[in-house]
């Protein structure tokens, strides 16, 4: 039984014992406001539903497409910040209390964001880490932002759809255990947004064929594309933000530079909430455009526009990305941006 099946059984009971009292004490015809009282209690109820607790915005939404109205997803990562670096405000503490489930993405993403929940939920709530079960240890991708030796590997599975579709059955098995009468809904919403993955996977396959293959290359900002890259055939020349999150040293700018003239791409990708000068730097150096709109876990647009979603985020990105790197961008642009069950998630800005 989820909390707030539990906390609707008990005020069910608690109301009940008071209609009791309220009609003992009441007019002799039965009038009185014991009526109040059970209009009251079918309101209160009828709103009750699970909360799901989720992290960074593209999990929120990806859990909102296969819990639709059944649950209230809330979001505590807010938009547009270091989700590496983020400490939740103590107020977070509240949310996370309540919780029946908390999904998150991870693979050491989220370490404050983790701790703060550990210390905080309840006994029977499950954190469930969506890329932690997604990919096993061997799978794990290090590079220039996320070396080897420090432990962590590269978290950003969201950014690879194929993953995507394996954090929502991962969200739907959970959701269907949590909450058995809504299994059979889960499971529509999951089967729906699993083609539309399939559909957005083959869009990106057409732009990108597009693409010279000498420029399938990219030297990011942030490496939030390592997946991605393996799946779809590009590689990852660099990323300029190193694991400590300080900008590179003077040398590893200059191999970056070499690295840009030698591999021949017509453009390098920075991040619109981390403007970075050393990016734009490399980028003049070696000759090559500086696009600076990539997004890692911002949704575009703002929540409730369609857009505003896992898909939108990706497809903003890719778009970019082809049509920099010489490609035709126009499957892409023609997928339809809908949910497949209304996104009601509580998204902070």
């Amino acid at each position: 039984m989820t909390r707030s099946a539990r906390r609707k059984a008990v005020l069910a009971a608690v109301l009940a014992v008071a209609g009791l009292g309220i009609s003992a004490c009441g007019d002799d015809d039965g009038s009185g406001d014991g009526g109040s009282g059970a209009a009251s209690a079918t309101s209160v109820a009828g709103a009750d539903k699970p909360v799901v607790v989720t992290t960074v915005a593209p999990i929120t939404s990806i859990a909102a497409n296969i819990v639709g109205a059944r649950a209230r997803v809330v979001g505590i990562v807010p938009e547009g910040t270091n989700s590496h670096t983020f400490e939740p405000q103590p107020s977070a503490a509240k949310v996370l209390a309540e919780a029946d489930v908390i999904f998150i993405n991870g693979l050491q993403l989220e370490a404050p964001t983790k701790a703060l929940a550990e210390a905080n939920k309840a006994a029977d709530a499950e954190i469930v880490e969506l890329g932690s079960e997604t990919v096993t240890p061997d799978e794990y991708i290090y590079d220039f932002s996320f070396p080897k030796e420090e432990g962590k590997p590269n978290p950003h599975l969201w950014t690879n759809p194929p993953m995507v579709k394996r954090y929502a059955e991962i969200i739907t098995e959970r959701m269907s255990a949590l909450d058995p009468a809504g299994a059979d809904t889960y499971a529509a919403n999951l089967a729906a947004f699993g083609a539309q993955i399939d559909e957005f996977d083959a869009a990106m396959r057409t732009a990108f064929a597009t693409i010279p293959a000498a420029n399938r290359k990219l030297l990011t900002y942030h490496d939030a594309y390592a997946y991605f890259a393996v799946e779809y055939g590009w590689e990852v020349i660099g990323a300029i933000q190193v694991s400590d999150f300080e900008d590179p040293t003077a040398k590893e700018v200059a191999d970056l530079i070499g690295q840009v003239k030698e591999a021949g791409v017509p453009a390098v990708f920075g991040s619109e909430v981390f403007p970075s000068p050393v990016l734009e730097q490399i980028g003049k150096e070696a000759g090559v455009a500086y696009v600076d709109v990539l997004r890692d876990d911002d949704l575009p647009g703002e929540p409730g526009d369609p857009e505003h979603s896992w898909i939108g985020l990706m497809r903003f990105d890719f778009v970019t990305m082809t049509e920099a790197l010489g490609g035709d961008a126009t499957a892409l642009k023609q997928l339809d941006l809908v949910d497949v069950a209304p996104d009601t998630a509580e998204y902070p800005q």
